[in-house]
C-alpha cells in the first residue's frame, strides 16, 4: 500500500472512532436511575402533588407563572381566554387574569371548573392527571368547615392536615373557608385504601 494512502486511511479511522466514542450511548450501568418507589407521587412538569391541583395545572399552562402575559390571547398562570375571565367574574379582581393575584385566579378558575370541568384546560388536565393529584376534590357548601370536611372524608391528620394541602386557597386564616372553594383532600378514598 501506497504510504500517503496508509496514512489517510489511519486518519479517516482515527476520526470515525473519535465520532463513535463520542456519539455512543452510556453504559447501562452508567445511565441507570434508581427506579421510583411502589406508589410515590409522581406528576410531568415536576410539579408538587402536595400543593394540589392548581399549582400542577399552572406549572403545565405557564411554567407555573401567574402573572404571565406572552401576548397570546391567554393571561395568568392558568393561562385565562379574557371572554373566560370576564364571564366567570374575573373583573371583580383585576382586568386580567395576569393582573390577579394567584388566589383571584383560582377563585375564577373554581367557577369555570364548576361550569365546564377540566375539560376547560384540555391539554394540560390530561397531561398532569388534574383529577387524580392527591385523590379527591371537594367544593365548599355553606355551613361547612375545615373540620367537618376533614371528617367527612375522614382525614389522616384532621382539619390541620385539611388546612397544610389547601393553604394556597384557603389563606392564612383556617376558620375562614369560602362557600364554593374547591379543596383537595389529601389522602386516598376509602376504597382504593384496601
Amino acid at each position: 500500500m501506497h504510504p500517503k494512502l496508509t496514512l489517510r486511511v489511519q486518519s479517516v479511522s482515527l476520526v470515525v472512532g473519535a465520532i463513535l466514542a463520542a456519539t455512543a450511548l452510556p453504559s447501562a450501568a452508567a445511565s441507570a436511575a434508581p427506579p421510583p418507589k411502589p406508589g410515590a407521587p409522581s406528576t410531568p412538569y415536576g410539579c408538587s402533588v402536595k400543593k394540589g391541583p392548581w399549582d400542577c395545572l399552572a406549572q403545565c399552562e405557564s411554567n407555573g407563572r401567574w402573572d404571565t402575559n406572552t401576548g397570546n390571547g391567554f393571561y395568568g398562570g392558568l393561562q385565562f381566554y379574557q371572554p373566560t375571565w370576564e364571564q366567570y367574574g374575573g373583573l371583580k379582581y383585576a382586568p386580567r387574569a395576569d393582573l390577579a393575584t394567584k388566589k383571584e385566579q383560582i377563585k375564577v378558575a373554581e367557577k369555570v371548573l364548576e361550569a365546564q370541568g377540566w375539560g376547560a384546560w384540555p391539554s394540560c388536565s390530561k397531561k398532569v392527571r388534574v383529577e387524580r393529584i392527591d385523590g379527591r376534590v371537594h367544593r365548599v357548601k355553606a355551613g361547612e368547615t375545615l373540620s367537618s370536611i376533614a371528617r367527612l372524608y375522614h382525614v389522616q391528620g384532621g382539619w390541620q392536615a385539611l388546612y397544610k394541602a389547601n393553604r394556597s386557597v384557603v389563606g392564612s386564616r383556617p376558620d375562614r373557608i369560602s362557600v364554593g372553594e374547591v379543596l383537595v383532600i389529601p389522602g386516598r378514598p376509602a376504597a382504593e385504601q384496601d
